[in-house]
């Protein structure tokens, strides 16, 4: 047996089937959330192997929740956070502990609560423009479609008003390029990733007219210093009286680096989970059905309004499930600033720690039969904050969590409110794993609902029947398309 008090990184079990040189790199390209699962078995921790790199990961709720407490120690870092730092530089959600304080304290502002109902206000008329945009028997490409709501929200929020037509068209292209490539150039080894390939100069390209995108932006913002009531002043104006050296406020070098963050985490990510919410109601009409009841009785014919959200229970339960079995951070990174022991092992500076939040959300020791999609499971109280995490925890949770739930509450119920989804085709649909759980490729087919009458045939809203049983392809899908919810 081993001496905990004295066991090393080595004394950690190796996942089994790895390869030389490669490690486990094949099995998580080929698989990676069948790789996860398969560790499962492992309650503390286990050795992974990326080509001659080793690291470990933590599969137990409680150790997880240490690794987020201890900032100062296990600090973000390691092949996730590298390939986003391409993208966002030292952004809040990727700046070392050293920088992490500083950056926290001048965009908290930028979250407060009293910001939310205003929000709030812009996802409601951005969802409900949405969803009035589709036609009855549309077959929509649901990520794309929830890409262009959240951009447009995104966008109004931070920056109070739409980027010009081709440009959005173009931001929300460059982002689909970047995100998708994250995953991989992960997995990639550093001298194959600097070969030019045509994916890399196409990734390359993206990730260059974005940054340029958002720093004409900033500039035109500075020379502009009216406060504009959205994100972006918030972050201009923000003064932190504890920061050293006089460095009270955001460089236009960090400015863009927040607002890089703040835009592909405020579009990207809420996009996928409403996507997949989507889905799951999708293939489960009983909950469907349920949900459109509650807006139904919720809603009783006015327009949609953050107000209503305190009501709007098992919409929150949908999203909350849909966190659960589908955590856009599905895996994540840290490394380690100094020696220390975890879970009576003894690990050195340096050193990388891998946790999934996919991992913990589908224990079965930890989850009733934890691959049914069901939102009642959170009817007796809130998650656990150990083995429930999808916004990580400590000092570094996400700090948009309440901005991306109030957007994903809302823009659910506007949805649901006027249409009914139902699968195309008898396969189930598989995540695309990447950096998140990408749900690219989605499609579910739209029926008008009947609502309001006393026997239930009266159209909640008129629209032309859809003669095409493809996906959308309306200018009103598109982005800074005729639909556009801002009034310039």
């Amino acid at each position: 047996m081993t001496d905990t008090s004295t066991a090393t990184a080595a004394s950690v079990p190796l996942a089994p089937r790895a390869l030389p040189l490669l490690g486990h790199a094949l099995p998580l390209l080929r698989d990676p959330l069948a790789f996860i699962m398969s560790l499962s078995g492992y309650r503390e921790m286990v050795r992974v192997r990326l080509g001659p790199s080793s690291a470990v990961m933590v599969c137990d709720p409680d150790l997880t929740r240490q690794v987020f407490l201890n900032d100062r120690v296990f600090d973000k870092g390691g092949p996730i956070y590298d390939r986003i730092r391409e993208v966002i530089g030292d952004g809040l959600s990727t700046c070392s502990y050293t920088l992490h304080r500083r950056q926290r304290r001048l965009c908290q502002p930028s979250f407060h609560p009293t910001r939310m109902p205003g929000y709030g206000a812009v996802f409601a008329r951005a969802a409900e423009l949405k969803a009035a945009s589709w036609r009855d028997g549309d077959v929509l490409d649901v990520t794309q479609e929830m890409m262009t709501l959240t951009t447009r929200a995104t966008m109004e929020t931070m920056f109070s008003g739409a980027l010009p037509a081709e440009t959005m068209r173009r931001s929300l292209a460059d982002t689909a390029t970047i995100v998708s490539a994250f995953f991989r150039r992960m997995m990639t080894p550093g001298v194959l990733r600097q070969l030019p390939t045509p994916q890399k100069r196409r990734y390359d390209r993206a990730r260059n007219r974005l940054s340029a995108t958002i720093a004409e932006i900033i500039a035109d913002r500075r020379a502009d210093p009216t406060d504009h009531a959205d994100l972006l002043s918030t972050l201009v104006g923000a003064v932190d009286e504890e920061s050293q050296d006089g460095q009270k406020q955001l460089s236009d070098a960090e400015l863009a680096d927040e607002a890089l963050t703040f835009f592909l985490g405020g579009m990207e990510t809420t996009a996928i989970t409403l996507a997949w919410a989507l889905h799951l109601l999708a293939t489960n009409p009983d909950v469907q059905h349920r949900l459109q009841v509650e807006t139904d009785g919720v809603l009783a014919g006015e327009k949609l309004d953050p107000a209503h959200l305190p009501s709007l229970g098992l919409a929150s339960r949908v999203v909350t499930e849909t966190l659960r079995l589908y955590p856009p951070a599905w895996m994540m990174t840290r490394t380690l600033r100094q020696d220390t022991e975890l879970g009576g092992v003894s690990l050195k500076s340096g050193s990388t720690i891998v946790l999934s939040p996919y991992l913990l959300h589908r224990r079965p020791d930890l989850y009733n039969e934890p691959d049914r999609f069901d939102p009642d499971r959170w009817l007796d109280g809130q998650p656990d904050r150990a083995t429930y995490i999808p916004f990580g925890a400590g000092a570094r949770k996400c700090i948009g969590d309440q901005f991306a739930l109030t957007e994903a509450i809302l823009a659910l119920t506007a949805i649901v409110a006027r249409w009914e989804l139902t699968p195309v085709g008898d396969q189930p649909f598989q995540p695309k794993v990447e950096t998140s759980l990408s749900s690219r490729g989605l499609n579910l087919r739209l029926s008008e609902r009947r609502t309001g009458g006393a026997d239930g045939t009266e159209l909640r809203a008129a629209a032309p029947k859809s003669t095409s049983a493809q996906p959308s392809t309306q200018p009103s899908t598109l982005p800074g398309g005729s639909a556009c919810p801002v009034q310039h």
